[in-house]
This record gives C-alpha cells, structure tokens and sequence, in this order.
C-alpha cells in the first residue's frame, strides 16, 4: 500500500497499523521540520517552513514554539492561522482549521488514538478521526476541540453554553477599537 493510500485508509477511521516504520520515518521528518520552525525567529522564513510542513496553508499561518505535529502534511488551515506556545497537532487523519483561528497555549488537536484491546494495541493497532474547526474560532489554553458556537471547557470539556448577541462587548472589528 503507497503511503497516500495509507493515509487515505488512515482517514476512515478503521484501525491501521501504526507501528509502520514508513509512519516512523514521516514522524522524523516532521520532528526535524517542527524543530525549524520552532528555531525560526524570522516571521517570514517561519511562514515559509509552515508552508513547507503543512498540507495546505492561507496567508500568515503562525505558529509558536514548541510546536509539535506528526507528520504535518494531514494539517490544512485557513488565512491567519495562530497557535501559541506549546500546540500539539497529532494529523494521523486530515485536520481543517478554517480563516481567523487563534489556538490558546498547550491546545492539542489529536485525531489518532491507540486501540483498547492490550494485544491489540501492543501490535500497533490505532484509529484516527478527521477534526474540523471552522471559522473565526478561539480555543483557550488546553483545550483539545470546542463544538462551533459554544463555550465548552473542563476535563471531559463539556458545553457551558451558546456564545450569543450578549457576549458582544462593542468591539469593533473593522478599526480595532471600542465603539
């Protein structure tokens, strides 16, 4: 099986084997290319490697250190990506962040996970589930994933409630400045 067709079948949720070495050498190589990233003080150079590790970019993706991936070509973001310090992305299945999405430190987005089973999962047995966050979407510190629309916080995260026409506080958008 190519590796695209691994990571076609990866995508539908199925268990795969995660033990691949193929897995491991991209692993490696997006370990090296974070490191860039992470070392990189220039923004524009850093937007470059971004490009690089990324499946799919906007304009200004932006990431801090010490930003962790694990294989980088399954993250596709929109135009003005941000993720502060400490963001782990784990893209054994594809991750869409849409325009204008700021990730608070330490968010971890992790679309793999190990199968139950002990012999199962001792011989590399993994799933992996597509995440999606759309438009316009803050993720405080910690956070793994919010529902669109909601604030959602705790460990499980569970809904606190809808974000509302209340939650506005006379910001304006456009000119920055309180109206």
């Amino acid at each position: 099986m190519s590796l695209r067709t691994k990571f076609n079948y990866m995508a539908t949720g199925r268990p795969y084997n995660d033990a691949d070495p193929r897995l491991g050498t991209l692993r490696d190589l997006a370990t090296l290319k974070t490191n860039n990233i992470n070392n990189e003080n220039d923004h524009a150079k850093k937007e470059i490697l971004i490009k690089e590790l990324f499946g799919s970019t906007g304009e200004h993706p932006f990431v801090n250190p010490n930003f962790r991936c694990e294989f980088g070509q399954n993250i596709h973001v929109g135009d003005n990506f941000y993720a502060n310090y400490d963001c782990t992305i784990l893209d054994g299945a594809p991750v869409y962040i849409g325009n204008n999405v700021l990730f608070g430190p330490k968010v971890g987005l992790y679309t793999s996970n190990h199968l139950f089973d002990p012999a199962e999962r001792k011989a590399g047995g993994c799933v992996a589930h597509s995440i999606g966050i759309g438009d316009n979407v803050w993720l405080g510190a910690g956070v793994s994933v919010t529902p669109d629309n909601v604030i959602a916080a705790g460990n499980p995260c569970k809904v606190i409630r809808k974000i509302t026409a209340a939650d506005r506080t006379g910001f304006d958008p456009n000119s920055g400045q309180f109206l």
